[in-house]
């Protein structure tokens, strides 16, 4: 061992058994997979997202919220949740098929293009084209990065479009087959009548740039009725569906 690192050791002892800690502790987090339903404005199922449920041994019963541990563990490892995930969806590849249903998977910008080197990974993903990648933001390219590169993972999703760095700047930068609107910003414009006709300009001028906008977040009759009503594609959320496990897929709903 290096002279200078001994010295670390030795002025830092605490810190770094409290890193070390952490670490082992985002390692031994445990992952579990449910599924929402996504539903066209007609009323038909058009997709499911995968999401996940993140717990720790020590305390079973207390979930992690998702975006805390992917923001914890390394790039490498959200790669093999991923891989996880589109292993599962694999499986039941039959139900999409024969349902012509579309299953979408979040994934962050880093991992994306850390998935472009996994061989493993990319010739599991050609076996299965009713797949979605659902980016949780809106990409900023690296500079000795092409939007070709990008693509040839398959068509692109944009996750909660109005907040964050998914927003206005993401239209025009990107191809995305569809954009999923954030519910704060559904429900902040659904409050006045004003409100209620920016709502659908801003659908109409969203449509222009992807195939078709999802709402996110429909909780009651009245708010799925007024996406019914707009010029949105679909929508999911709590009304249409609670997440439900992965396993169940086969019961799932087709036509509401």
């Amino acid at each position: 061992m290096k002279l200078k690192q001994v010295i670390q050791r030795l002025n830092y002892p605490e810190a770094s058994i409290e890193s070390l800690q952490e670490r082992r502790y985002w390692l031994q987090c445990e992952r579990a997979y449910t599924y929402q339903p996504i539903y066209k404005t007609d009323g038909r199922l058009m997709a499911i997202e995968v999401l996940t449920v993140v717990t720790h041994p020590s305390k079973p019963g207390e979930r992690i919220a998702p975006d805390r541990y992917f923001s914890e563990v390394a790039v490498r490892q959200r790669v093999d949740v991923v891989h996880e995930q589109i292993a599962l969806l694999a499986k039941q590849k039959d139900f999409f098929t024969e349902n012509n249903i579309l299953a979408s998977v979040n994934v962050d910008g880093p991992t994306l293009l850390a998935m472009r080197q996994n061989i493993a990974l990319r010739a599991l993903i050609e076996t299965v084209p009713w797949i979605r990648f659902e980016l949780v933001e809106h990409i900023r390219l690296p500079e000795d990065t092409t939007i070709a590169m990008i693509s040839d993972m398959g068509p692109l999703w944009l996750d909660d479009f109005g907040t964050g760095m998914a927003n206005f700047s993401a239209l025009g930068e990107m191809h995305y087959d569809y954009i999923k609107v954030a519910r704060d910003l559904f429900i902040m414009l659904r409050k006045t009548p004003e409100g209620q006709n920016l709502f659908a300009l801003l659908l109409q001028l969203m449509n222009r740039y992807c195939q078709g906008v999802i709402v996110e977040g429909v909780e009651t009759l009245e708010e799925w009725r007024d996406v019914q009503n707009s010029p949105a594609f679909a929508a999911q959320g709590y009304f249409l569906s609670r997440p439900v496990p992965l396993d169940t897929l086969d019961r799932v709903i087709l036509n509401l």
